[in-house]
């Protein structure tokens, strides 16, 4: 993929990690807020951080994972 391509996905993802960490504060989950926020920072598009390739696979896949487990957890704590 172009490189420009990698730069709007961290644009994205850093817009989605800060609202999901603004959200996070407003219910009061600070444990969430602060994997969000740093989330947030890891992805950002202006420093970048220099972890290699099979590093940034590793953390793409824990990071992917988590987020479907967080959205399968918030659907149930929604439900009840």
């Amino acid at each position: 993929m172009p490189y420009g391509f990698y730069q709007f996905v961290r644009f994205v993802a850093l817009i989605g990690f800060g609202i999901l960490a603004y959200k996070a504060n407003e219910e009061g989950e600070n444990t969430e807020m602060i994997i969000y926020g740093g989330l947030a920072l890891l992805f950002q598009p202006f420093f970048k951080i220099a972890l290699g390739r099979v590093i940034w696979n590793i953390v793409d896949m824990i990071v992917g994972i988590g987020l479907i487990a967080s959205l399968f957890m918030n659907r149930a704590k929604s439900q009840r």
